[in-house]
């Protein structure tokens, strides 16, 4: 009887015990639903209020569409809403190709004007040049249309026929151009010589990218007589707010044979993930330099980690903007799409970057161009008088004819070289520490250090 009273009372106590553990998880539970369904209700009457009261009549889709994105955008500045047709842009910026007529276009005092057409599209063979005026598309004119509007209209099914009315200086009327639009490939990569230097300049990180820099890479290093006559690459990616991730995974497997390349961490450990290179080096081992600044985003801060973390690359300029998240793009109802921060990334050595972005190794300004006016320019011309101007010089009897042309052309090379310290002084700077390598024929330490800008001489005028 004892045993039973005994059991009973632990029973009794035992279910108080669970009573009170359970009790307030049951309430939190049945909370949580009502406080969220009280602040569906509270959104449901201020947008009830907003329609029958606001002084002008609301489009009910725009007001959803403004407090989806308003939901998002409190997350973060990266998280957002896309309507359909921002969502179709977005698609159309990252496949980098589209149905058109390859032209470069601007806006000029309300005009579209051609910048140039691209080689091989339908403007190129229909004879559109650089500096005409589209005044009207199939008849329709484009004058008070944004530039996003009037490029829309350009645009549209591979096959389709367009007319463009085309006005052009030094001719009195204007004349219609009819074309066959095709798939236009948008050019994410420029490669070109810099002396010995090959210099390769990404502008964005879209489907096209990886492709056009072998493509560019391998043009490049033919037009340099072979890789043996390269002394090394620069990375241009100023200005380059970034794109596709795996597109970022892949440049930057192209210089490296080994090791991370990034990593991803999600708010779940089971989401994070992991990309390594893989064998193979476009550049065949041949000293790189990075080129960045404020305006280096995303996709380039994930590439100029890897290499600086390898030390592949001496990365130089301006410390990069700090954007070290994932944005994963959701469709959802009604065509359009979400974008949501769904990660962070990593460099190889494990850091993140978030709101601190990439310090260069070494520290280069852009100094800011400033003209010279016709005094200075005098100046500098009577500067550069040498031996070789005076009238009744001797002539030089150590070298051959051949020699001669030879110093005469490393000469061209310097004041080339010059000319570009006045034009892009950074890339200049980057071309330099790829001569200075190759002399000294060791790599470049990458210490940070702060390099100071030129002085310039400013007119008083």
């Amino acid at each position: 009887m004892k045993k039973f009273v005994m059991a009973a009372i632990c029973g009794t106590v035992a279910g108080a015990v669970i009573s009170t553990q359970v009790a307030p998880l049951l309430a939190q539970g049945a909370e949580k639903p009502a406080s969220v369904y009280e602040q569906l209700d509270l959104f449901g009457d201020v947008f009830e209020r907003i329609r029958a009261g606001y002084v002008e009549k609301v489009d009910d889709k725009k007001l959803i569409e403004a407090a989806i994105n308003g939901m998002l955008t409190s997350l973060d500045p990266h998280s957002s809403y896309m309507p359909p047709d921002d969502y179709d842009n977005m698609k159309v910026q990252t496949r980098g190709s589209f149905g058109g007529l390859g032209i470069e276009v601007t806006q000029e005092d309300g005009a579209i004007k051609v910048v140039s057409p691209m080689d091989g599209t339908p403007a190129d063979q229909a004879g559109i040049q650089s500096g005409d005026f589209i005044t009207q598309v199939n008849g329709e004119s484009l004058m008070g249309l944004s530039l996003d509007q009037a490029v829309d209209k350009m645009r549209g099914p591979v096959g389709s026929e367009i007319t463009v009315t085309i006005v052009r200086q030094g001719q009195q009327e204007p004349f219609d151009v009819t074309m066959t639009r095709d798939t236009i490939k948008m050019t994410a990569v420029r490669g070109r010589v810099e002396g010995n230097t090959v210099v390769l300049r990404i502008t964005t990180f879209n489907d096209q990218t990886f492709p056009n820099l072998k493509e560019n890479l391998a043009k490049a290093v033919q037009d340099a007589g072979g890789m043996d006559k390269v002394n090394g690459i620069v990375i241009d990616l100023r200005n380059n707010p970034g794109g596709l991730l795996n597109q970022a995974i892949e440049v930057s497997d192209a210089f490296l044979d080994k090791g991370e390349i990034v990593s991803t961490r999600g708010r779940n450990p089971e989401d994070s993930e992991r990309w390594n290179a893989t064998p193979g080096d476009l550049a065949e081992g041949k000293p790189m330099v990075v080129l960045i600044n404020g305006g280096s985003a995303s996709a380039s801060e994930i590439v100029t980690g890897a290499l600086q973390d390898h030390h592949r690359a001496v990365v130089v300029g301006t410390k990069s903007f700090g954007k070290g998240s994932v944005q994963t793009v959701i469709p959802i109802k009604g065509e359009g799409a979400m974008r949501l921060t769904t990660a962070r990334y990593y460099t190889p050595s494990g850091r993140s970057i978030q709101a601190l972005g990439i310090a260069p190794d070494i520290v280069v300004q852009q100094p800011d161009p400033v003209p010279a006016n016709e005094e200075d320019q005098d100046k500098a011309a009577a500067q550069t008088r040498s031996e070789a101007d005076l009238r009744g010089v001797l002539s030089n009897d150590s070298m051959t004819e051949e020699e001669k042309q030879q110093y005469k052309a490393d000469q061209e090379k310097a004041e080339a070289a010059a000319k570009l310290r006045q034009d892009d002084y950074q890339l200049a700077y980057a071309i330099d520490i790829l001569k200075g390598m190759v002399v000294l024929g060791q790599d470049v330490p990458t210490n940070t250090a702060a390099v100071p800008v030129p002085e310039q001489k400013k007119s008083a005028n």
